[in-house]
């Protein structure tokens, strides 16, 4: 992971700068999400893949309000 001897990296000031700058540009490339910007909520599906309608949604509440 680093190109160098780990001795060398922290005599410079700036050389310790740009390896911890690698280190973070790194972490935030790993950790970002993927960019895609979809809603979960706007994409519901039921167990079949089918998109959930408002159909189905009264369906599940009027058999939970019957119990």
């Amino acid at each position: 992971m680093i190109p160098m001897r780990n001795s060398t990296i922290f005599k410079s000031r700036w050389m310790a700068l740009i390896w911890a700058a690698g280190i973070i540009w790194f972490a935030v490339q790993v950790a970002e999400p993927d960019g895609t910007g979809t809603n979960a909520a706007e994409n519901a599906t039921d167990v079949t893949g089918e998109p959930i309608t408002a159909a189905d949604e009264k369906a599940l509440r009027d058999a939970f309000n019957s119990l």
